[in-house]
């Protein structure tokens, strides 16, 4: 038999140890010796960074770890981790499947540069990519018409303390501030484009009512005589220091602002009815002022005069307006503001209907100063006040819910009052210079008109033109910058140059993806737009108000920039800068249009002054720029706003001569009729913005992806 392997010397039948030799372990080598078996090693006994010290961190997770937010523990402090496989405690609520990343713990107090836009870590909320394409149209209701305006903008006035308990966790709906200030303006935005329409509706009426020869622009001056005193006087200072002002009492005061409110409101009240006692006494030389040709016409001045006395009051309820406007928008209550211009509109075409009724279109009755009627003077005149009263008595409702109550308070000094004049002694010097140039403008344009002999060619035709271009600044840009000024404001009294930065950069682009492509939309497409709408006043006007519109076209992008980088200004309670680049702003402007009536013929003086106003708002916009961009360390986004806004002016330009080389082929073809123009507008301006989309798409214009997408949630697309 053979032996056995020495392997098993020494042990019995199944690896027993032989008689007298002492028990040898399972797992012994052939010396005796035992050795671990790797197969039935602890799984968590092996720690291969024992050896390197407390702290010492895993590679992966180094490069993971933010210590600038979290430094390591102090030596001696650090802590044995728990027991592993823990079951973690239970979330209270189920999770949102939206939300993609929670919101992060807040920040020591002070200004923020961890998030845009200045945003506040602790209410700011991330959601994802779908929210905020596909949902941005869910609104909660409320029992407030206007209420989901602005959401962003509530509790600007309220003291700081721990937020109210929800009664029942709901998921959040998606959305960020973007969308939000996107949605928000979107809405905002509708209350002004149903005001600016009516306003259009308005002018149309008028312009068939009174025609566009010397009756027009006797009425026309009378009409804008209140506007012009009003902002010369309190106008300017209510609409842009006032904001701040109102916004930093409702921060400050224990009383969320209200007695500073009523303080300011029972001052304007009493400046306003002085001025309108005195300017109703000296309304033949305010006539005088704003235009020589029609004083020196007897019968003309006379309807002049007759007309002012009965628009001058209005000047106390246009501030009366604001006053209680302002209020509301520090409050976060936008809505009211931009809707009841609208009663107002109603109210003079109800008017200027009436006229027509009673009297006829002017292309029917022919009337003109010298034949007017004094009733149809009376009618139009207290049917022209009786718009301003309604439209201001319509705000006390919104200013009720809201908790306001007027009480006349005349303890003015020693409440900031002063301060707050001080600061709007700049912004009249600024409205003063800018009407200054608007003066010039009116007088050139009243002697051109009359010395052309031509309908079309003066004031009026002027301000209509005038007032197609500037709805989309009044619609757009007033309505994103309506929203960003009360938050600019806030970054600026918390020394935030970071925030007013972003929040006048997203300004600017998001106002331009509408804004340039209109502009360029008024150049091709200016002339059957007029045929169009101003065909009731005569071929021959309305071809000289669309020449005239083609010549403001493209000053609506400086224009609106300008109004933009301004508020920046006013956000600091700097009002002398924009004074300053007003005056800038004006001489150009002048300059330029008595230059055009000097050098141009009569026929075509107005439309180099439309042409002088872009201009002169160009070279301002680069002055104030500059001085801006000091003001906030020498960085204002330039690369950013630039590349938007020469992408976008890429993109359209193909648009512009595609769409109006349509439009004029179809006015050729069809003439310059009601449905010639209609059906070159329609084409046109079809093609035309099919055109810019497609090429601002192929160029990846994020702006104009974000309104599309915007708008496709809206549709529920």
């Amino acid at each position: 038999m053979n032996a056995p392997y020495d392997g098993d010397r020494g042990q019995g039948v199944g690896g027993a140890a032989a008689p007298g030799e002492p028990p040898v372990p399972p797992d012994a080598g052939w010396d005796g010796s035992v050795e671990p078996d790797p197969y039935l090693q602890h799984a968590y006994e092996d720690d291969p960074y024992r050896a390197h010290g407390l702290a010492a961190q895993d590679p992966v997770g180094e490069a993971l770890y933010d210590r600038a937010a979290h430094p390591p523990p102090p030596p001696g402090t650090y802590q044995e981790p728990g027991p592993l496989y823990q079951q973690p405690p239970a979330a209270p609520h189920a999770p949102d499947p939206r939300i993609w990343a929670q919101t992060p713990p807040p920040e020591p107090a002070g200004p923020s540069r961890h998030l845009p836009y200045g945003d506040r870590p602790a209410t700011t909320q991330f959601v994802g990519v779908d929210d905020l394409v596909t949902q941005a149209s869910d609104d909660r209701q409320e029992p407030d018409a206007f209420a989901h305006l602005f959401r962003d903008q509530e509790g600007s006035g309220k003291p700081a303390g721990p937020p109210e308990p929800a009664p029942a966790p709901a998921p959040a709906k998606g959305g960020g501030k973007v969308s939000g200030l996107l949605k928000s303006s979107a809405v905002m935005a509708a209350g002004t484009l149903v005001s600016r329409l009516t306003g259009f509706v308005r002018s149309l009426v008028i312009t068939a009512a009174l025609g566009a020869a010397l009756l027009g622009d006797s009425f026309t001056i009378a009409y804008t005589l209140p506007t012009m005193i009003y902002i010369l006087t309190v106008g300017g200072g209510l609409n842009s220091v006032f904001v701040p002002q109102l916004v930093r009492a409702m921060k400050d005061d224990e009383d969320g602002g209200e007695a500073f409110a009523n303080r300011l409101l029972t001052l304007v009240m009493i400046a306003l009815g002085l001025i309108v006692a005195v300017a109703v006494l000296v309304a033949p030389v305010l006539i005088q002022l704003m235009s020589n040709t029609i004083a020196d016409d007897v019968a003309a001045n006379s309807v002049a005069v007759t007309f002012a006395r009965y628009c001058l009051p209005t000047i106390f309820f246009m501030g009366v307006h604001v006053v209680m406007g302002q209020i509301l928008n520090a409050r976060g209550k936008f809505g009211a503001m931009m809707w009841t211009p609208v009663l107002n509109n109603i109210v003079m075409i109800i008017t200027f209907g009436l006229f027509i009724w009673v009297y006829g279109t002017s292309a029917e009755s022919r009337m003109g100063v010298d034949t007017i009627p004094p009733e149809g003077i009376r009618l139009l005149g207290i049917g022209t006040l009786l718009g301003l009263v309604v439209q201001s008595l319509a705000m006390i409702p919104y200013l009720r819910e809201t908790g306001f109550r007027f009480r006349p308070r005349f303890d003015w000094k020693g409440h900031g009052l002063g301060k707050t004049v001080k600061l709007a002694k700049w912004t009249v010097l600024f409205v003063l210079a800018n009407q200054a140039g608007v003066l010039v403008v009116t007088q050139l344009a009243t002697a051109a008109g009359k010395l052309s002999g031509k309908d079309g060619t003066g004031f009026l035709a002027y301000s209509n033109a005038q007032l197609i271009w500037g709805m989309p600044q009044a619609i757009i840009t007033v309505s994103v910058m309506a929203a960003l000024l009360p938050r600019i404001s806030r970054a600026a009294h918390d020394n935030d140059p970071g925030a007013v930065r972003d929040d006048i950069s997203q300004g600017l682009r998001n106002s331009a993806v509408a804004i340039v492509p209109v502009a360029f939309t008024f150049l091709a497409l200016g002339l059957p737009m007029c045929t169009l709408l101003y065909a009731s006043s005569g071929a021959e006007a309305a071809r000289s108000m669309g020449f005239i519109l083609m010549a403001f076209a493209l000053g609506l992008i400086p224009y609106s920039v300008q109004y933009v980088v301004l508020r920046g200004f006013y956000a600091y309670e700097d009002t002398r800068t924009p004074f300053y680049n007003t005056v800038i702003v004006a001489a150009v402007n002048a300059a330029a249009s008595a230059l055009c009536y000097v050098v141009l013929p009569a026929r075509w003086a107005v439309v180099g002054m439309a042409f002088s106003y872009g201009l002169a708002y160009a070279v301002g916009v680069g002055v104030a720029w500059r001085r801006l961009r000091t003001r906030l360390g020498g960085d204002l986004d330039g690369a950013h706003i630039v590349r938007t806004y020469a992408r976008l002016c890429m993109a359209a330009v193909p648009a512009a001569l595609i769409g109006g080389g349509i439009g004029f082929a179809i006015l050729e073809l069809l003439g310059n009729g009601a449905l010639g123009s209609l059906a070159a507008l329609i084409c046109g301006g079809v093609l035309l913005m099919a055109v810019f989309f497609v090429a601002a798409k192929k160029m990846r214009i994020e702006e104009v992806n974000g309104l599309v997408g915007m708008v496709r949630g809206r549709l529920g697309r």
